[in-house]
């Protein structure tokens, strides 16, 4: 870590004046694509991703069908102008982990066997890029599938919980990811705290990383209601139009 960088200053402040235990403003919108069965839009800190399902439908090429579920098919992709070093455009080995990991979480909450030998095609677009991008497309894309009418077990909230200057740190940004000690990013399924994504880059003592879980998981509820207060609004709307008419 480049020691003129100070990640924490001496009153427990962060880079951008958050606490340890803060998460980034965060912003969800869903149903923002009208030719999508379902969509979502999520700004957390300067991430800004969209999330657009499409489907159940018939799956292809045919060898990849299931007959006894639907296949969840998760296309996640950061845009060549989302970072300010250009990215290379296209698919790459980051992107393809990203869109396997994303795939499994949601698999593990939509009830699959509802769907035999169709597909699930949830596609993740990073607009613009500042760390948790992995977490801020799958909190996306739960609420896209709430947004289709999925039959699921529940929503995904996801978080990253990070380690910087020795002190644990909820929700990492740029500076923090780039320059820290250890990123973790887990996602669950707030009805029963079931761990559905976990990853861990750096290092933790047992201790600290009990910790961040338990932060983590904290996160996670608190971004959960977030999640169904965006799927509210989508459809009080909808109904408070009806009730006009």
């Amino acid at each position: 870590m480049d020691s003129d960088i100070v990640m924490v200053d001496d009153k427990g402040k962060r880079v951008d004046g958050r606490e340890a235990n803060d998460l980034r403003p965060m912003k969800i919108e869903a149903g923002v694509l009208p030719n999508a069965d379902g969509s979502a839009y999520l700004e957390i800190g300067k991430n800004k991703v969209l999330a657009a399902v499409y489907g159940p439908r018939e799956c292809h090429p045919r060898h990849l069908q299931d007959p006894t579920k639907a296949i969840v098919q998760c296309k996640y992709n950061m845009q060549s102008y989302s970072v300010s070093d250009r990215k290379r455009p296209g698919p790459d080995r980051r992107s393809a982990e990203i869109s396997k990991i994303i795939s499994e979480a949601l698999e593990s909450v939509i009830l699959t066997e509802l769907f035999p030998r169709a597909s699930i095609d949830v596609y993740i677009e990073i607009m613009q890029a500042n760390a948790g991008t992995r977490c801020a497309g799958l909190t996306a894309a739960s609420v896209a599938l709430a947004d289709a009418g999925m039959p699921m077990r529940d929503l995904v909230p996801s978080v990253a919980v990070g380690k910087a200057d020795g002190k644990l740190l909820l929700d990492l940004n740029k500076e923090e990811d780039n320059f820290g000690e250890a990123d973790l990013p887990l996602a669950i399924i707030p009805k029963t705290d079931e761990v559905v994504l976990l990853q861990m880059d750096g290092h933790m003592t047992k201790e600290e990383f009990d910790s961040a879980m338990k932060t983590g998981v904290a996160a996670c509820h608190e971004i959960y209601e977030m999640q169904k207060d965006a799927l509210r609004r989508r459809y009080s709307v909808g109904e408070e139009e009806e009730v006009e008419e």
